[in-house]
Order: C-alpha cells, then structure tokens, then sequence
C-alpha cells in the first residue's frame, strides 16, 4: 500500500492528484479504526484532514510525506494502552484473570514459611510437608540456606509459583500463582520490600495470641507505600489463648484498615476442628492424611450459631462503610446475596479500603485451602492494579502500564542473586512479553542487553521458560544490572520508580584474618552489595578501616558468617560503630576572612551570615544567600553552597553527617586575583566549623523502637532491663505473655539479646527498628567527642 501512495505521489503534478493522494492517505487503515474504539480517527476528523490539505503548508509536502506522517500517527494511537486494553483477545483476558502475584509477610515467627510450605503442598509443587527448623534434617522448601535451617528464620525472600484449581459455577478453574515468601525480622526489610514494590496482592499473616505485634505494623507500612491490597489470615489458631477477634480489632485500630472476619473458628485450640465461611454459611473442616480433603456441609454447630450470625451482620456492616452497593442494600434493609458480598470484597479489597480476615492454623493443616480460594476470589490479577511508569521524554509524566502482550516491553529488575550460574536478576514482566534470546535495553545508561536464559524459580530451583507473559514474575540469567533498574525494548522511553532503600543504622569495621583472602574477601563485598542494597561497605580514610553498615546486629552477623561458609574467609571484627548524627540548637553569627599566600596566586574569600537550626524543620540541610549589592558575586555564591553541603558531610565534633541546619551569607569581600571557587568553597566551610560550637552543635544518637515479648513471669527482670537503656512507651500483658515497647539508645542495646536471654532463660525475643534522632546524654557526648578528637591527635602524631 505505501508503494503504492510512493508512485501516486512521483505522479502527482496537479491540485486534484494531490487531493486524492492525501485521500488515498487517510484511508489507510479503515479496518484499524474500526476494531479499536479509542482510535482517534473519526469521521469528522478525517474530513477536517481533507479540507487542511488545500492549505499552504500541505502544499509543500508530497503526497508520500503526509500518508507515511498519517500511517506513523496511526500506529502510535494503536499502541496506546487504552487501545490496547480494548482490543485485548477473550483468551488474553482470561490469561490475566486467572494470574496471581503474592506475597505472604508477617511479623518473625509468625508462620509465613510454614503456610507457604502448605499452600506448595496442597497445590501439587512439593510432595512432602517438612518443617521449618528442619527437625527431619530436611527444612522448609522455601529456606534454602543453610543459616535459614539452622537458625529457624527466613533471611532471603524467596520466589516460587504454583497452579491451584478452584471450582466456579461448577466449572473447575486453574489459577497461576507467582508467590513470594518474605522474612520477617526488621534487619532483612529490604526483602519486603522489594517485594511489595513488585506484587499485585499480599496476604498478612497475623498470630492468633499475639494479633499485631511490631513488625506486622512495619509491613502494613510497605503494603501501603506501595499500594497493595492484603487479605489477612489468623494463623496459629490451635494455640493455648488464640483470640482471633483480638486480632481483628487490632487491625481496625493498630492499623488503621477496615477489617471484618469472614470465618469463624469451629471449636478453639487444641479442638480446633475448621471454619464456618460466613458468605456461604457453611463449615469446612480439613480431613484425610495432613487436611487435603475438605468436607463442606450446611449445618453449623448450634453453639456458635449466634455468633456466626452476629459477625455476618458485622461483616455487611463494615462493607457499607467501604462500599456504595453494599452501602444503598444496607439502608433500604435488603440483604445482599453471596455473590454481591464477594464482589464488594472484591471491589474493597482491591481499592485498599478493606481487608477480609481468614483463620487458621498452617502447622495442624487447617484453614489453608479456604485462603487460597481467598487469594483468587479477592486479590488483584495484574490487569486489576494500575502499574505506572515515567515517560523520560515528557518529563517524567507518568503512563499506565497494560500487561499485554503485544505491546512493547517494560520490566523491572527487583532483586539480584549470585548463582553458580552466574548473576541472577529476578523481573517483573509489566508490560510485553520477554522471549529467550531477545535483546533489552536497560533505561539506567540506555545499555543493550541479550537474555540468554529464563526460568521460573521455585525456591532455589529453576525451570527453564523460552517465554514469560505480561503479569508475570520470572528470572534471567546474564543481565548485568542494578537492583531497580528497568528494562525496555528500546522503542519506550520509560523508567519504574524503585523502591524505597532505608538507611543503615549499624557499622562493623572488618578485616579478613589472613592478607591471602582478600580476593575473596573484596569479591564477596562487592556480591553481598549487589543483592542487598541496605548493606553498605566503605573505608575509613583516616582510619583506612573497612567499614560495613547494615539495619542491625543479625543483619551483619549473617554477612560475616556467610563470608565464612561460602567464600571460607574468616574475618576479625571490629566495635559496632553507631551512626551518629548532629545539629545545632541555635543561631550563631560568623565572619570569617580566608587569606593565604602560597607564592603563586593565593586564596582570598570573606564571608559572613549566620548558621542556624533549619527554620522549616526536617533533617534537611538548607542554604540561602541574601547578598546584595554583589559584595559576592554569584559565581562564587555556588561555591559557597557546595562547601556548607561538604562540611555537613563531616561534622566537626564527630566527623559524623550533619542534619537539620541553615546557613545564610549576607555579605563578603572578594580579590581581584586571590578568589577563585576553591577559596570561598574554602571559607564557607571553615566559617561553619567556626560557628558550630557558638550555634549549640550536639550530638544527636539514633534511637530504636524496641519491641520485647517474653513469658508475664519475667515481667520484672526485663524492666530491670530497660530501665537503664531506653524510655517505656507501651506495655501490653496478655493471659501468659506479655509485650513492651521502649524507644533505646542503639549504644545501649549492643549485646542486649545475651542480656535478654539470661533474664528470661531464653524465652524472651525481640525486635528493633530504627525510630528517629534524638540527643544524646551530655556525658554521653563529651565521652565522644573526647574520644574523637584523641583519634585525631594519634593520626597527626604518626
């Protein structure tokens, strides 16, 4: 058709053959317009391109010029999303429907692995149940490390996928899951999350004693960064005190989502026998060998009746709250169906207004199967979230992602793995579809890459793919990247915001015992940085220590330890170093004169002003000039910015970073040959130190939210504890246990968890998580600065 229009516009020489041309043009594709509703090619539009061809500017293209212009516009409006959403094939769209990308996160030991160790065996991936601590010398499928079966807990998040069939309408249907099993201690919540950043849908697992504890508060805080709608599941429920409704309560109030139960519990504890489904009104119970057969029946037990009753009507009531339908049925006082209560937890549950709460218990094999059913009746499928890049070459102005196959390709690398193999990257595939052998272009640097290999990863197994479809989450080996970077086709001009890295809040210096490993020791640095970006290295370059930095004392003991079993270095260790900070109290006058002569041209900048504690709050630093008359001239006034940034890098009374401050430059005097950028750059930062001591400079130390559960008996040993360590905030006592919040100095927690376990004969545990910044004791930070200003001294004097 384009040759054709070709020798059309070579024979156009008249008025009329150039009409026709552009008629000729404009029909192109017809068939196009009419499969595609959103297509902009209306008949009024069509005509109004006809009459503009008589114009001047017309006239002075060719006929070949103005169809090839058209057929480009033309296919850039197929490639929209919306078109794309519209002419998306029947078998596209049941694709879609029928993918699930979930996580399961939770507070430490509540039960993730072992559910996940279920929903792998009820679905037909493992043919086995082994437990987590690996009792059997086998341990769970998805810890395989050998520190995570040793110690009991999950250090890395690890992605699998399995096939669950659900009956629908008496149709029995096959649903895809890609699922992801997260670590639970506050030192690995990078591995959370990098998964949020990447899943449609999540399920909360909550313990029915303790209902929500810290880090449950912690991961609603991810799930909501990135928008993830959850579906709750009370595990543990054959435990001595399981309160599922405790748990529920919390959720509404601690968490502050809407949240009503869907099941209640038949029986409780060790008698804990099944589920009453609160939308259907039928007990299931588990039976057979480890629960695979479900018996379903109508009739409820008459002793919990009422309360079934009672919190079905709770459950309609909290869905009028969240949802318009559910709303109107409700002050009319019509009941609504089954159905038209699945969809409005559907239409919450989706909109992150609402989370259905289920109940269970992983470990006594009850429960699991009802919330798989949960997982595809409620949560997302990747059509159903709305994933959005950044379009570079608009100024960053955002784009609806489809997952569609047929469109250009957008994915984003979340995680980074070594393998024997070499690197493994694995990718959320949002948009496209990724084929063994295609070449990508990574966004960061615009460097094009071939994928030589994919597969799905099932723990740290693999299976090879030649194709993974939009919506889905796979693994490809041979793609040198960053953890977050995106990937293109190249046509795309898109970049996927990555994910949210906390700041480290512990250092270790470290040296590999023997000068011979320290290949092995910089190769494994460089790895352990890669995977995990809230582990950092760098060396001291007054000390020429090397320094690592991670969330907490686990985080770096697990790096040492493996550096110790997979690369066999064995490394000395260092006093954990705390990352102070420091400020200003308040405002403090400088002028300060830089003169030197250095036999050539010298330095010469005055500047004066104040410094003072940042009037809009925040740990931010900011810089003002408010000089007039150009007494500094502007060149210079950027110089003098850079250095007031450099010297809160290094602070003057610990050479730690320096928050929460302002500096303004009135006035200065410059040189006509001795200033230059180096000078003032110079003198703003020697004007700063100055002035530090005269603005009230404090240390500021991090404080950690601590959170301590241990049996009630141990109550007192462990006030003992804190009374010398931190400020008690919440203490919250159970029937056998009890909870304590306390905001700690970090400094005071170094070897806490020894302490801990000689105060509660090892029955006590605890969390921590950095909280804010605050001052620290004044014996505290004379110690300190005494100590580094002897430090500096030994280094001068060598």
């Amino acid at each position: 058709m384009v040759r054709l229009i070709l020798h059309a516009g070579r024979a156009a020489a008249a008025r009329q053959g150039l009409v026709r041309s552009v008629r000729l043009g404009a029909c192109i594709a017809p068939r196009a317009a009419v499969e595609m509703p959103s297509s902009r090619w209306t008949g009024s539009q069509l005509e109004s391109r006809r009459l503009f061809s008589r114009s001047s500017y017309l006239r002075n293209m060719t006929a070949a010029e103005i169809a090839l212009k058209q057929a480009k516009e033309l296919a850039a409006a197929n490639m929209t999303p919306e078109a794309a959403a519209a002419r998306m094939s029947p078998e596209e769209a049941k694709r879609l429907a029928r993918v699930r990308n979930i996580g399961i996160a939770a507070h430490i030991d509540s039960g993730k692995t072992t559910v996940t160790e279920r929903i792998l065996f009820y679905t037909g991936r493992v043919k086995a149940i082994h437990e987590v601590r690996g009792r059997d010398g086998v341990g769970a499928k998805m810890d395989s490390m050998e520190l995570e079966r040793e110690r009991g807990i999950t250090i890395q998040s690890a992605a699998t996928f399995a096939d669950w069939k659900k009956k629908e309408k008496g149709v029995e249907e096959t649903y895809h899951i890609n699922l992801i099993d997260t670590p639970g201690h506050i030192d690995f919540t990078i591995e959370v999350e990098r998964a949020m950043r990447v899943l449609d849908g999540a399920v909360m697992v909550l313990c029915a004693v303790s209902g929500v504890q810290s880090q449950t508060i912690t991961v609603d805080r991810q799930m909501k960064r990135y928008n993830v709608p959850r579906i709750s599941f009370v595990n543990k429920m054959d435990r001595m005190g399981a309160n599922p409704w405790k748990a529920v309560e919390q959720i509404n109030t601690k968490l502050k989502i809407p949240a009503a139960a869907i099941q209640v519990p038949i029986g409780s504890e060790k008698e804990l026998e099944g589920v009453v489904d609160l939308i259907e009104m039928k007990c299931i119970r588990n039976d057979g060998q480890r629960g695979v057969n479900l018996k379903i029946s109508k009739e409820i037990p008459a002793e919990i009746k009422d309360l079934c009753e009672q919190k079905r009507q709770e459950l309609i009531e909290k869905l009028a709250d969240v949802d318009d339908e559910i709303a109107e049925m409700f002050l009319e006082e019509q009941t609504p169906s089954p159905e038209q209560i699945k969809a409005a937890i559907r239409r919450a549950t989706i909109a992150c207004k609402f989370t259905p709460v289920l109940m269970g218990s992983a470990i006594a094999d009850k429960g699991v199967q009802p919330m798989l059913d949960a997982v595809c009746d409620y949560l997302p499928n990747p059509n159903d979230t709305d994933n959005i890049a950044l379009d570079r070459s608009k100024g960053e102005q955002p784009v609806k992602l489809v997952p569609y196959n047929s469109l250009p390709f957008v994915g984003l690398a979340f995680k980074l793995e070594e393998n024997p193999y070499g690197q493994l990257t694995y990718m959320r595939v949002y948009q496209g579809s990724l084929k063994k052998g295609a070449y990508l272009f990574n966004s960061r640097g615009n460097k094009k890459v071939r994928i030589p290999r994919i597969v799905r990863m099932h723990s740290n197994e693999m299976e090879d793919v030649n194709e993974i479809g939009a919506g889905e989450i796979c693994a490809v080996f041979g793609v040198d990247c960053a953890s977050g970077d995106t990937f293109t086709d190249g046509g795309l001009p898109y970049s996927l915001s990555s994910m949210y890295v906390p700041d480290a809040v512990m250092s270790l210096s470290i040296k590999p015992k023997r000068s011979s490993d320290a290949d092995a020791f910089s190769k494994a640095m460089n790895r352990f940085m890669r995977e995990d970006p809230t582990f950092r290295l760098h060396v001291d370059e007054e000390s020429e220590e090397t320094i690592i930095s991670g969330m907490g004392e686990l985080h770096l003991e697990i790096y040492v330890e493996r550096l110790r079993r997979e690369y066999k270095v064995d490394c000395e260790t260092g006093q954990p170093r705390v990352s102070y900070r420091e400020t200003i109290t308040q405002k403090a006058e400088f002028d300060y004169l830089l003169k030197r002569q250095s036999g050539g041209p010298g330095d010469y900048a005055r500047v004066m002003g104040w410094i003072e504690p940042n009037p809009n709050g925040g740990e931010d630093n900011h810089f003002e000039s408010r000089v007039v008359g150009g007494t500094i001239p502007d060149k210079y006034i950027g110089a003098c910015a850079k250095g007031f940034q450099e010297a809160c890098i290094k602070g003057p009374l610990l050479g730690h970073k320096v928050i929460g401050s302002s500096m303004v430059i009135t006035d200065g005097a410059t040189h006509v040959t001795d200033s230059s950028d180096y000078a003032f750059n110079l003198a703003a930062q020697m004007a700063f130190g100055k002035a530090f001591a005269a603005a009230g400079g404090q240390v500021l130390e991090p404080l950690m939210k601590t959170t301590i559960s241990a049996p009630a008996e141990f109550q007192g040993n462990i006030l003992m504890l804190m009374n010398k360590r931190g400020t008690i905030v919440d203490t919250e006592v159970g029937a056998d246990e009890f909870t304590m919040v306390a905001d700690c100095s970090l400094n005071a927690m170094f070897g806490f968890s020894t302490h801990l376990r000689a105060a509660t004969q090892g029955k006590g545990e605890f969390s921590m998580e950095f909280s804010h910044y605050a001052p620290a004791p004044p014996h505290l930070q004379k110690e300190l600065v005494q100590k580094y200003q002897k430090e500096l001294e030994a280094k001068r004097s060598k």
